[in-house]
């Protein structure tokens, strides 16, 4: 993943120098690492949730400055797995800080240092002791939820706990101190030249933004164990007729945009919650998705739901494969 590098220590500074590389985002479940994807992208890439364990891939937001091109990968919570679900999402971290410039670990300005930030600590520590490990910045988040002075202990308690090479103050929601964070990523990047072209801002498919778009509509209002067990596939996204004529040739952008999705659960109780009463919570979600795929494909679209059971399917090393884990 990574571009060439120039060692570390080497004076780099000269006027027109340009770096580029990637930027892992990482730290425990729910401490405003898509937030602040989105933030430093200044678009939304990344879908967003008060339920922990919202992001499940390593999704790429893409932040391209004349000095610099600086890719970013917003990974899942770090989290003890109780799934072979949780397993892989770990595992997928791991790799992808294997393969990163520099690490960006999230820690909460609202919650005080636990195990699960101690836990991935002392994996960056034991990554930084190989040959060549990835630059480290601690970003306290969340900035704008206590006071300054907490926010000045707990900087204190993160720099006695990790060994980084930079420590930033944020609030993604209000802006603040991130163009400071860009520019401080930005230093730790080696030389070399554009990774993507200038207009793109992620790496994610088309399709698979609106399974997010709609992954993250069904995850408002459920509760429990219920977030974790919603997956959503995109069967399709065809041009149809708008007199509803399946025999007549659209041409591309006359017809109406039809986008078919299924989402799994993985018991009966489950699907029921889903649909609520009368089909009322999934037309619910449908029109929140919908606003967000009219915005993203840039005109209106009917989506078609369906609501599907896939037993257990967080422990099923098959159903795991066809849902795209």
């Amino acid at each position: 993943m990574s571009n060439e590098q120039t060692p570390y220590g080497t004076d780099t500074t000269g006027a027109g120098t340009h770096r580029s590389g990637f930027v892992a985002l990482v730290g425990r479940p729910n401490v405003g690492k898509s937030t602040l994807t989105n933030a430093l992208v200044g678009d939304k890439v990344a879908i967003t949730s008060s339920k922990p364990q919202t992001t499940r891939r390593a999704i790429r937001g893409i932040v391209t400055r004349p000095d610099a091109q600086i890719v970013l990968v917003d990974t899942p919570g770090v989290h003890r797995p109780r799934t072979l679900l949780g397993e892989r999402l770990n595992d997928l971290v791991r790799e992808t800080l294997a393969e990163v410039d520099v690490v960006c670990f999230c820690l909460p300005a609202d919650q005080k240092l636990g195990p699960g930030d101690r836990f991935i600590a002392e994996d960056l520590a034991e990554l930084r002791r190989g040959r060549r490990g990835p630059r480290v910045i601690a970003v306290v988040t969340k900035t704008d939820l206590v006071s300054r002075d907490a926010v000045a202990e707990h900087l204190v308690a993160v720099s006695e706990m990790l060994e980084c090479d930079d420590i930033v103050p944020i609030s993604a929601v209000q802006g603040t101190q991130v163009d400071v964070l860009l520019d401080v990523i930005a230093q730790h990047l080696p030389q070399g030249p554009p990774l993507y072209p200038d207009d793109q801002l992620t790496e994610e498919s088309r399709d698979d933004r609106i399974a997010e778009l709609i992954r993250e509509a069904a995850l408002e209002g459920v509760r429990d164990e219920l977030p974790h067990s919603i997956a959503v596939v995109v069967e399709e996204v065809v041009e149809v007729d708008p007199d509803g004529d399946p025999f007549a040739h659209v041409e591309p952008g006359k017809g109406r945009l039809t986008v078919r999705a299924s989402l799994f659960v993985e018991r009966d109780s489950q699907k029921g919650i889903i649909i609520g009463r009368g089909g009322s919570r999934l037309k619910e979600v449908g029109s929140q998705a919908r606003a967000g795929i009219n915005e993203l494909v840039g005109r209106k679209v009917h989506l078609d739901l369906r609501v599907k059971v896939a037993k257990d399917w967080q422990r099923d090393p098959k159903q795991l494969g066809r849902l795209g884990f």
